[in-house]
């Protein structure tokens, strides 16, 4: 377990976009296997479930709430962020508001915002993201695909919460992070989460880590997110039970170091 806003958070996290819709357009077709889906990866002991306003204009939003009424509240961590055309003062507060009451819940873990917006100063969304946490909607702040300047950028933005973590698209297929973002942040005690950190589905076809894998009696997958939770929380999708114990196998055993660099080795030539 790693600890974050002050309480103990899963090392892997469940990811739930297209669950319940795209791009704002909610889908009902499927609402009872992906609460069932996200109660099942609580169950194993995955307890960050990432969302976001746009999932399915909402609807995902709605389903993570239904999900998580069967366990106790604190133990279950729920991120969500505000999309980039709601980052003016009084959007913030109102789709905070309304993402509050569609996960039905008393308080969001992490607020995030989604992508940067240049055309809206990053201080006045900041400044409405501080209100929020003195409200009691939020408990935690931080920000999404911010780059390295960005992200420093925030940091000397907020005036009473810190920004506590940066969710970024980090994979074997794509460790630039590694080269800037990731030191800078363990620096400054932020935590990195990982967006689409197997590659959408890439990882299946992964020859160059099989024998790691058979080392440590794990699949390539598995191999993959140990890798990446060394650095962050790597936040995999899925609405299959078999592949949700996959994912969560990983949360019992870690990489040597030793192991590490050579995945590095092998997946930067």
């Amino acid at each position: 377990m790693k600890e974050l806003c002050d309480k103990k958070v899963s090392e892997i996290g469940l990811g739930t976009w297209k669950m319940g819709g795209g791009f704002w357009t909610a889908d009902y077709s499927n609402d009872d296997k992906y609460i069932e889906a996200i109660s099942y990866a609580i169950s194993k002991g995955i307890n960050v479930i990432d969302t976001a306003e746009m999932y399915g204009g909402g609807h995902t939003e709605e389903l993570v709430g239904k999900a998580v009424l069967n366990f106790q509240r604190d133990d279950v961590f729920i991120i969500t962020k505000v999309w980039n055309n709601h980052l003016k003062y009084d959007d913030v507060i109102k789709s905070a508001t309304n993402s509050l009451k569609r996960l039905n819940t008393k308080y969001i873990d992490l607020y995030l915002i989604h992508w940067p917006n240049p055309s809206v100063k990053l201080s006045e969304t900041l400044a409405a993201m501080e209100e929020l946490v003195d409200r009691g909607i939020v408990r935690c702040i931080g920000v999404s695909n911010f780059d390295l300047k960005l992200l420093k950028e925030a940091i000397t933005l907020t005036r009473k919460y810190e920004i506590v973590a940066d969710e970024i698209e980090y994979s074997i297929y794509n460790l630039s992070p590694e080269r800037d973002i990731i030191p800078f942040a363990k620096k400054n005690g932020i935590e990195i989460i990982a967006y689409s950190p197997l590659g959408q589905g890439r990882i299946t076809t992964e020859n160059r880590l099989y024998d790691i894998a058979q080392k440590y009696g794990k699949t390539v997958v598995q191999i993959a997110l140990a890798y990446l939770k060394k650095n962050a929380i790597p936040i995999p999708k899925s609405a299959n039970k078999k592949h949700i114990d996959e994912i969560a196998e990983v949360l019992k055993f870690d990489l040597s170091d030793e192991d590490a660099n050579e995945i590095r080795r092998r997946v930067s030539e």
